[in-house]
């Protein structure tokens, strides 16, 4: 079978299986903040922080999947695992019982899922495209595309079924379009036959599934307690970001010389990261509230309404840019790479931050022109697309950047760090949310603006001082770039030079 073909199919697979599980991930995202503050009667400022808490620990724990992937049950085994744990999650959600302690509880068991699921979904990409650079970026940025496709279903969707069948029917549909993930996977688990770690192609080892499962109970329970204690869970946020540093640290004293530089580029890249998900967080956090109270639900031109979104509805504005955009920029990079003018990473990096402090702008400035307190749906359509126009240049090629930078026999676990980054600043994008939090007992528009307002041009002012280190370190990138495929050029010539030595080596 053509090289091509091969790598299209298996990676068919992945796209369509990491599709429904963002469906189900997003759906019940859509909807878990305003769950929070209008079922079980939290304040906007607890709401978030649990929110940020929950995601921080959801984006830690692929740090754990990704090293049980590489080295206990395989890829392709721990992915499908993740899957099923993750269903089980959606459905204790969709049970009716309105305690905290069964919603913390579920949340515990989305965590352990989510951890085992995505580490090793995104891992299995790089292992098919391994050693394409001029496909990988193209690649990734598809991938990407999966996320959105399930996310925009849903964040539509699951908004809609709660307002005609109640939140526990929404939380139903979400566990729904899991399980059809993992039948579909099945379906089509042949063309990944040749793709996946080491243990993937070794008999199941029983005593490390008993071990994993044991380990899912215990961080499960431990997430729950965690959930209901602020102070721990800052504690674990702050703890995870010195880990951070520490995974980079050990990896560049245990790296050969030649990694060395590329793995640089990654800590760089990284840390980069974790500020663009600051604003990423607002999606679900300072956005959506900003939806619910100073945004005209109508989307109207020339008087005419055409249709009205509620505010969890509003998120699913970023899915569709993602989707509309990733097209384009897929066929720009590969072109670019076909005809020798790659942008690197880091360029496209500093581009990020720019279109994300635009759009954030654009959220402020939208406060001059409201009515009543409330202004046009069409600036959260202009402001969102500037803001996933910057996603797509930055998280969408996060997880390319580990797979370019770092050596494959570190890849699940070094992609696991990179979530463990994210997860950090998902955490310090609720703290930043919290910054617009509104007085006690109001709800009053006229009110909330400004306050909403002033956070949205704070948070551009941010982006774009971000945009200027990230272009003041492009000297630095450069220089560790050409490093880095400069040796794996020379390693290349070896394997040419000595096939023998370099397989009995490896």
């Amino acid at each position: 079978m053509n090289a091509s073909v091969s790598q299209t199919r298996s990676f068919s697979t992945i796209f369509l299986i990491e599709m429904w599980e963002r469906f189900g991930y997003y759906g019940m995202a859509a909807l878990l903040v305003l769950f929070m503050i209008d079922k079980l009667g939290f304040a906007d400022s607890h709401a978030n922080l649990t929110w940020g808490a929950f995601t921080a620990l959801v984006y830690a724990a692929p740090s754990i999947g990704g090293w049980i992937g590489d080295k206990i049950l395989g890829s392709r085994r721990t992915m499908v695992f993740g899957a099923l744990v993750l269903s089980a999650g959606y459905l204790m959600l969709a049970l009716p019982d309105d305690r905290l302690t069964h919603m913390y509880l579920s949340l515990g068991v989305i965590v352990v899922g989510n951890g085992l699921f995505k580490a090793n979904a995104a891992n299995l990409v790089r292992r098919i495209y391994e050693g394409d650079d001029a496909r990988i970026d193209s690649a990734f940025t598809i991938y990407y595309m999966a996320v959105n496709i399930g996310s925009t279903v849903s964040m539509l969707a699951t908004p809609w079924i709660k307002d005609h069948w109640g939140w526990h029917a929404a939380f139903a549909v979400c566990c729904a379009g899991m399980l059809l993930g993992v039948l579909n996977f099945l379906l089509m688990y042949r063309t990944l036959s040749h793709v996946g770690s080491a243990p993937d192609t070794r008999p199941i080892a029983w005593k490390g599934v008993g071990m994993v499962v044991a380990g899912g109970i215990v961080i499960g329970l431990a997430t729950t307690f965690v959930l209901q204690h602020k102070a721990i869970a800052v504690a674990c946020v702050y703890a995870a970001g010195v880990a951070i540093l520490a995974i980079f640290a050990y990896m560049l004293m245990r790296c050969e010389r030649s990694e060395r530089a590329g793995l640089l580029a990654a800590l760089v890249l990284t840390l980069q990261s974790i500020l663009f998900f600051i604003f990423y967080q607002q999606m679900s956090t300072s956005l959506t509230l900003f939806a619910l109270r100073n945004v005209d639900p109508a989307f109207s031109l020339f008087g005419i309404t055409f249709f009205s979104w509620s505010a969890a509805q509003f998120q699913a504005l970023n899915p569709i840019w993602i989707m509309l955009l990733s097209p384009v920029l897929a066929l720009m990079y590969t072109r670019l790479a076909n005809s020798g003018k790659d942008v690197s990473v880091a360029a496209k990096f500093v581009a990020g931050f720019a279109v994300v402090a635009a759009g954030f702008f654009v959220y402020a400035l939208s406060g001059r022109f409201a009515v009543d307190g409330r202004v046009s749906s069409w600036w959260m359509v202009a402001g969102y697309g500037l803001y996933s126009l910057g996603e797509l240049l930055v998280s969408g090629l996060g997880l390319a950047m580990i797979a370019r930078y770092v050596p494959s026999r570190m890849s699940g676990f070094m992609m696991g760090a990179y979530f463990v980054a994210t997860g950090v600043s998902q955490y310090l994008g609720s703290v930043a949310a919290n910054f617009a939090q509104m007085p006690s007992g109001t709800l009053d528009p006229l009110q909330s603006l400004p306050i909403y307002t002033k956070l949205f041009m704070a948070l551009g002012w941010l982006a774009a001082a971000g945009a200027l280190v990230a272009a003041l370190l492009l000297p630095l990138m450069r220089k560790l770039s050409r490093e880095h495929h400069s040796y794996g050029a020379s390693a290349s010539d070896d394997k040419r030079q000595a096939p023998g030595l370099v397989a009995a080596a490896e």
